[in-house]
């Protein structure tokens, strides 16, 4: 998933401010009894997410995704004194892992997880969102960014992850691989969509930054 050498990314994470302990006691424990610990989002992606957060004072943060809520914690850092964050996910069985990181931390109360599938629970959601974080099953990108757009406000950020995708984007594309032909559709997607600017990042995964005209 990172495409720099071992030894570059533990440069770039050596020159990053550092993660928290409880940051760093969370990431540990999702990678000793997690499953899939890649989802994570790490030290470096972590402190990026956190940096947009503040540079941007959000009130409102959707995020689409949660895991284990390390990104939840690093994307509530940057949150205005009465800003909240609303982040889904489907798994019920990690809602105890992440509560439990969580309630060990003072943004606790600005942190509400719905649980459901993400396609049911956005249109229920009565909010203006000032950044969103998706970083889900990747076939769904294009309807999550569909579902959503309305609801950032004009200038906001919308963050996705994994646009990258351990760089099968240019390889060529098996007929069975639906997820990678996915993320290059939606790639395609933001980059023709008139009402967006966006960068692609190389950030890890990959992040494509889209900010709404």
């Amino acid at each position: 998933m990172d495409f720099l050498p071992a030894d570059l990314t533990a440069y770039a994470e050596a020159h990053t401010s550092p993660e928290t302990e409880l940051l760093s006691r969370l990431s540990r424990n999702t990678r000793a009894h997690v499953m899939a610990p890649r989802m994570l989002s790490g030290h470096l992606q972590g402190r990026f997410l956190s940096m947009i957060a503040h540079l941007i004072r959000p009130r409102r943060i959707l995020e689409i995704g949660t895991y284990t809520g390390y990104s939840a914690l690093c994307l509530a850092e940057g949150l205005t004194s009465d800003g909240r964050l609303i982040t889904i996910d489907h798994n019920e069985e990690l809602e105890s892992f992440a509560r439990s990181y969580w309630q060990q931390s003072p943004l606790n109360d600005r942190i509400e997880l719905r649980i459901g599938y993400a396609a049911d629970v956005i249109p229920t959601l009565d909010e203006t969102f000032d950044l969103i974080f998706i970083d889900a099953d990747k076939r769904n990108n294009a309807l999550y960014f569909d579902l959503v757009i309305d609801s950032l406000r004009p200038g906001g950020l919308l963050l996705v992850d994994n646009v990258l995708w351990s760089g099968k984007v240019i390889d060529t594309v098996k007929s069975t691989d639906q997820d990678t032909a996915a993320v290059l559709a939606f790639n395609k997607k933001i980059q023709d969509d008139p009402r967006v600017d966006n960068v692609l990042l190389p950030i890890r995964d990959g992040i494509m930054m889209i900010r709404k005209s």
